[in-house]
């Protein structure tokens, strides 16, 4: 995407924002200082100082957020917002120029006496109310639309001109008490003016330092302080509250958040159970990004999985860790303990075009892993399958009904199955020279509360009973199925 790209809603709006405020600003700088030189006021001229820094300070914010909204490029890989940044911080520095200025000029007139005369009317009173105004209409303006679309730049020109309106307010009592001293004959209200401008600068300075912190934060990436709506929150404690909460995040081990313009960015790491299928991993990181988006809506996530070793796992869960961080298949795991320990038979699966040489070697790497990991384990027996790696295309889909019913006579033999059907049996092409092979598929029907266990013997009791009875079938393959879900 390059940076030409067309301006998106929320950057049109910001640019609209910024050029009122612009606009705005010009006039309002024009009318005080002007005012402010025809009057000889030092809290005018001060006021005039602050909203021509208002003015540079609008300017800069509608150049940043022109270049800010531009999306990321190979140079800028996560986007341009940090100007915005970059244009607060500029600020700060203007409008600390601004407070040393005043404070001088204030103090030539409260200590050495210059300039104390002023010329009043009421075209001062005029223009700062309007400038009250103004200022109001816009910083609410550009508060609304800083909150809606996450703009420091927007914010830091709200907060100025929200500061302005209070330091328009300090000039129009410093100018009335003035105003006053002069038809009351009070000779102690002519300092009026300059105190005035010196609550105008303690006010700049203050949001300054405030302005400055905020954006010397963002420039550092330090962690945001606000949700994405505008509210005050400890992002890391609840973020971390939310994700601990997760089904199957055992651990947060990292956690960074940063901020650049408008756009959030999530760098997460959480350990979760090792014996996760990658499914359901990746259902947990979706989980995961939801978490982050209910508190930064729309932001980047990126997350790193560990996998731990859970308390809850089990001997078997060990042993079938180690074979999936070998990318290995096995099944029907048996423990034995024996008086020198525990002894294990295991099955696993390989590529039937696999060389014995080749499998061997695999099964001794897989064996002395298991050793090493879950060293309570002395001997191990693995039984070497071959996995198919070719579909076999049948020569013949009838159904054999003298064995179905050979079947069906032995499965009420066995008590605890309640039926069998839809027997399937199927005479397959023979491979290499071994002539054919028939299998024999069904479905069983077992009670709903039966254990797993008890299942498993139930199935292998019917096929021992079966391959006893009928020998010339190769595989019977059984899928057991609970009471309430048989829908024959």
């Amino acid at each position: 995407m390059h940076a030409t790209a067309s301006v998106t809603p929320a950057g049109s709006a910001k640019r609209s924002a910024a050029l009122f405020s612009v606009l705005a600003a010009l006039v309002i700088t024009v009318l005080k200082l002007l005012t402010g030189i025809l009057t000889g006021s030092l809290g005018m001229l001060s006021e005039a100082a602050h909203s021509s820094i208002d003015l540079v300070a609008a300017f800069i914010t509608l150049l940043s957020i022109r270049v800010a909204d531009r999306p990321a490029d190979d140079e800028h890989n996560y986007g341009h917002g940090k100007i915005e940044s970059l244009s607060a911080f500029v600020e700060t520095f203007l409008m600390l120029a601004s407070c040393l200025w005043i404070i001088t000029e204030a103090v030539r007139r409260l200590f050495f006496r210059e300039h104390l005369s002023l010329t009043l009317g009421p075209w001062p009173f005029v223009v700062l109310l309007l400038s009250i105004a103004v200022d109001f209409s816009r910083a609410r303006k550009l508060h609304q639309t800083a909150r809606e679309h996450q703009s420091l730049a927007l914010e830091a020109d709200a907060i100025h001109f929200s500061t302005d309106i209070w330091s328009s307010a300090a000039v129009l009592l410093g100018l009335s008490a003035t105003w006053l001293g002069e038809r009351l004959h009070i000779p102690g209200l002519e300092v009026a003016d300059p105190l005035a401008a010196v609550a105008v600068s303690v006010i700049i300075l203050r949001v300054t330092v405030r302005l400055a912190r905020q954006t010397i934060d963002n420039l550092l990436d330090a962690t945001p302080s606000h949700n994405a709506d505008g509210s005050r929150a400890n992002i890391r404690r609840d973020l971390s509250r939310d994700l601990t909460a997760i089904d199957g995040v055992l651990s947060v081990n990292r956690l960074r958040v940063r901020q650049s313009g408008s756009s959030f960015f999530a760098d997460l790491t959480l350990g979760m159970p090792r014996n996760l299928t990658f499914q359901r991993t990746e259902q947990i990181n979706q989980e995961a990004t939801a978490a982050v988006e209910r508190h930064l809506p729309g932001a980047d996530v990126i997350i790193h999985s560990v996998p731990l070793a859970s308390k809850a796992e089990t001997l078997h869960d060990r042993v079938r860790a180690v074979a999936a961080r070998a990318n290995l298949t096995i099944h029907d795991l048996t423990l034995q303990r024996h008086a020198d320990g525990l002894h294990l038979e295991q099955h696993l699966e390989v590529d039937e075009t696999m060389p014995l040489r080749q499998a061997h070697d695999l099964v001794t790497e897989l064996e002395a892993e298991i050793h090493r990991d879950v060293p309570e384990i002395r001997s191990i027996l693995t039984h070497i399958e071959s996995e198919p790696s070719t579909i076999v295309q049948p020569s013949s889909l009838d159904r054999d009904r003298q064995l179905e019913l050979r079947l069906r006579r032995l499965s009420k033999t066995i008590p605890g199955i309640l039926d069998i059907h839809d027997v399937l049996v199927t005479r397959m092409g023979g491979l290499a020279n071994h002539g054919a092979f028939i299998q024999v598929s069904c479905h069983c029907t077992l009670p709903d509360d039966l254990p797993m266990a008890r299942v498993h013997e139930l199935i292998t009791a019917l096929e021992s009973d079966f391959k006893r009875d009928a020998p010339e079938v190769a595989r019977l393959l059984i899928h057991p199925e609970p009471a309430t879900d048989n829908r024959r």
